[in-house]
């Protein structure tokens, strides 16, 4: 990434993620769990005001059980529970040791509701059942049911992203919960929320994971590993093979490093044979220092994450396979590490694409855009019907708009809406940026070669980063997606998303080949 000075019901979690909620279908209560310890999470209508209380049917039954002590403590003084909020209760109910209230917003949204590029019900859903669980956890509870509340597939993605913790090298860790459907109800939904909920855990436990204890190697191995199991082919590719193809990118960028690159080819097959396929492009850095042009010191650890489009890719790649849609997905992951050495790329050199074109490299740490252009300019071998690449390619998305949004990038009107959906259904918003030729002539017009990395003018670095792997995309319908602004969550906005890296938008890619494959 290029910033100037100033990743159940999954095999996946038990192997990669080992930090995740144990999330299952549904359990009666008839197990010997002592109730002191079993939680309950239930959601509960509010208005804006915070005055007007209705109940959910589960939140109604409970209420009933507990002989109405629940609807009339909530209506006690004002303002006492809030959208996203949590009440708890105790010893109220016979089945349950406590049990958490959560405000999931109006029960009928306006105009005025939908205005924020994302669905504000499914996201409410969300985020209310994540800090109703986080509540029950913070209790001591590890044995939780929650309710469907009108919307199994997004309280399924509340619990197990909100509960969510990396603790990958922790002596003692903590004690991971139990999480349950209360009702029978819509589980396809349920189960859809767990898989992609679980591909994207996988997603942040890559990119949280220490750079090295995640080289080229082994991200490799893991994803071998983890993909294996689901039938999916992974060949990992070496140095040998990228010299073969002169993917000059890749291996100038990779060269000042000790570790020894990779890149992934991974063939889900799920359609017909002779259906093209999608093919699905990440960015894998799995340590951007910069390079010769070295980062500032501050924060240079979080350059752990800098593969984190190589992770969204293996882990979507996950999920749809686990949720065996009738589509064919290539994904291409160039792997490597961008490091400082007398061995390392340089500031003026000038390297070779493999589809022939010359780039002078301006800036040693503008390198994503380099392995890109290799990887793209080998998916136009399998005649993607669609190629969407992902990378935390620079600094200026998040100049641009912040940790708000995805910045997308896209040659077609029609698929820029599909993404744009994936996302609102999601909870990943994105926003478009221009591809215009204007940002491509920046780029050319040297003597000596054919394009700089960085490019004449200043201001516009993520349109130009953009306009430098225009050069490379295949033919036919190409989105890139610029997700260092999501990178990494703050958690300070009371989102269902804790804080470190985010693993976004990995669900709504999900998503998105989903739809293409109804549609199909």
């Amino acid at each position: 990434m290029y910033l100037r000075a100033s990743k159940s019901l999954s095999r996946i979690t038990a192997i990669a993620n080992r930090c995740s909620p144990a999330v299952v279908k549904r359990r009666d209560y008839s197990d010997n769990v002592d109730c002191a310890k079993r939680g309950l999470v239930v959601g509960v209508y509010i208005d804006d005001s915070g005055n007007n209380v209705k109940l959910t049917p589960a939140a109604d039954q409970i209420n009933q059980e507990s002989g109405g002590t629940i609807l009339k403590a909530l209506k006690i003084g004002k303002e006492l529970i809030k959208k996203g909020k949590s009440r708890l209760f105790f010893n109220t109910n016979n089945k349950y040791g406590a049990i958490a209230v959560v405000g999931i917003g109006k029960e009928e949204l306006g105009d005025k509701d939908y205005g924020d590029g994302i669905d504000a019900k499914k996201e409410n859903i969300r985020i209310a059942t994540a800090n109703g669980c986080r509540s029950l956890v913070d209790c001591g509870i590890q044995d939780i049911f929650v309710s469907c509340m009108g919307d199994s597939e997004s309280v399924a993605e509340g619990s197990t992203l909100g509960t969510w913790k990396f603790q990958e090298y922790k002596s003692k860790k903590d004690i991971i919960p139990k999480i349950s459907l209360l009702e029978d109800a819509s589980s396809d939904g349920w189960n859809r929320g767990i898989i992609k909920s679980n591909a994207q855990n996988w997603s942040r436990k890559l990119t949280e994971s220490a750079s090295n204890h995640m080289t080229p190697i082994i991200f490799s191995k893991e994803v071998q590993e983890v993909l294996g199991k689901h039938g999916v082919n992974v060949i990992v590719r070496d140095k040998c093979w990228a010299e073969e193809k002169k993917m000059g990118g890749l291996l100038n960028v990779a060269k000042g490093s000790i570790q020894p690159l990779s890149f992934l080819e991974i063939n889900y097959s799920g359609g017909p044979i002779n259906d093209r396929p999608i093919v699905l492009v990440g960015k894998g850095v799995t340590f951007d220092s910069g390079g010769i042009s070295i980062k500032p010191s501050a924060a240079m650890g979080e350059m752990r994450a800098d593969m984190m489009g190589a992770a969204n890719v293996v882990a979507a790649i996950s999920a749809i396979a686990e949720l065996k849609l009738p589509v064919n997905v290539i994904g291409l992951t160039p792997l490597c590490e961008n490091m400082p050495s007398s061995s390392a790329l340089k500031p003026g050199d000038v390297i070779v694409a493999m589809n022939g074109k010359s780039i002078q490299v301006d800036n040693t740490d503008a390198e994503g855009r380099l392995i890109l252009a290799d990887a793209l300019c080998y998916a136009a071998t399998f005649k993607p019907k669609i190629t969407i690449d992902l990378a935390t390619l620079t600094g200026a998305m998040m100049v641009a708009i912040g940790g708000a949004a995805t910045g997308v990038f896209s040659s077609s009107d029609r698929s820029w809406a599909a993404i744009e959906s994936a996302g609102y259904y999601t909870g990943d918003r994105m926003w478009r940026f221009p591809l215009w030729n204007y940002y491509s002539s920046l780029l050319k017009g040297y003597s000596g070669f054919d394009l700089d990395n960085i490019g004449k003018g200043k201001g516009g670095g993520a349109c130009t980063a953009a306009a430098f792997l225009k050069e490379f995309a295949p033919p036919g319908d190409w989105i890139h997606m610029d997700i260092a602004g999501v990178m990494k969550s703050n958690g300070e906005d009371g989102l269902y998303i804790s804080s470190g890296m985010s693993g976004k938008p990995t669900r709504a890619l999900v998503q998105f080949i989903s739809n293409l494959s109804e549609k199909n």
